[in-house]
């Protein structure tokens, strides 16, 4: 029996994302194709390998068992042709990169012109994506993640600063009227922005100084969810409304600028800084190589 490769491909594409969307984005193609592709190969099998709902796509069970034989297949066909790639002068292709938004924000910028400039024939696609996923399974080479986030089985290279801090920052005409926090207990009685996480949970805020960490859980009108709206926390603190606690890179400009003003500062935390990561149980596709090469060289 023939059976076109490409609707094998999307078969295996759409399964592993769990829906014909995510597929899409992580194939850089259309659901409408992919969905004519399975459907192409069910008709050419004569049986289902996808039940379908408005709200998830779920392999059947004979849709699992092809699953199984092909995923190994296809990474060895994606790897056998980074093989003949590494033999062209200039690597090319996609390089699909799982990055939260402050690595987007403070680490990639300073990066990602001169790889481009560098590797001109590759192509490069960022997901900011503050949820931990599953890199391959969202259809991508590699993610940057914290040391605390990383899965044991990854391979992981520094990348950006190795040193980061975490600071806390109020307009001066906020601390003129509530006062200068001199602990961080104080932070108790003052309005701070918060922020949270996909799954719901309040980010605590954690300072140290001379061996003591103190977690605070301070009161604050607003919350917002990590992520593209943490800017909006940032206005709201310009704006003299409360304390913000954010990355100190994050907030640097906006204090060097008097915007902001530094609120403990000798509390500040710091920490490690970022890993892009990547699973080392197959080859590295050229362009993810080049990628790791070139951080490696820049640190």
């Amino acid at each position: 029996m023939k059976v076109d490769l490409g609707d094998l491909s999307a078969f295996v594409a759409v399964a592993r994302a769990g829906g014909f969307r995510d597929a899409a984005r992580a194939t850089s193609g259309s659901a409408s194709g992919l969905s004519d592709a399975v459907r192409r190969l069910e008709a050419k099998l004569g049986v289902r390998l996808l039940n379908r709902t408005t709200r998830s796509v779920v392999p059947t069970e004979a849709g699992r068992s092809l699953l199984a034989r092909l995923d190994p297949v296809l990474t060895e066909v994606e790897s056998a042709l980074d093989v003949v790639n590494g033999f062209r002068d200039t690597p090319t292709g996609t390089l699909k990169l799982n990055v939260p938004m402050s690595a987007a924000r403070l680490v990639l910028p300073s990066i990602v012109p001169r790889f481009l400039a560098a590797y001109p024939e590759i192509r490069l696609e960022v997901i900011a994506d503050e949820s931990f996923v599953d890199v391959l399974a969202a259809g991508c080479d590699a993610g940057i993640r914290y040391e605390e986030k990383l899965e044991q089985d990854m391979v992981a290279v520094p990348i950006g600063p190795r040193v980061q801090r975490m600071a806390a920052a109020a307009a001066p005409d906020y601390l003129d009227r509530r006062g200068r926090p001199q602990h961080p207990r104080d932070l108790l009685d003052h309005a701070c922005m918060r922020a949270r996480f996909a799954s719901g949970a309040v980010i605590r805020w954690t300072f140290e100084r001379d061996g003591e960490t103190l977690t605070i859980d301070p009161p604050g009108q607003l919350l917002v969810q990590v992520g593209g709206a943490l800017d909006l926390k940032i206005d709201v603190a310009v704006a003299g409304t409360g304390i913000v606690y954010l990355f100190e890179d994050w907030l640097r400009p906006y204090i060097d600028r008097g915007e902001l003003e530094p609120v403990l500062e000798s509390w500040w935390p710091s920490f490690s800084g970022p890993y892009l990561y990547y699973p080392g149980r197959r080859l590295v596709p050229a362009p993810l190589r080049a990628f790791i090469d070139f951080i490696r060289a820049d640190q």
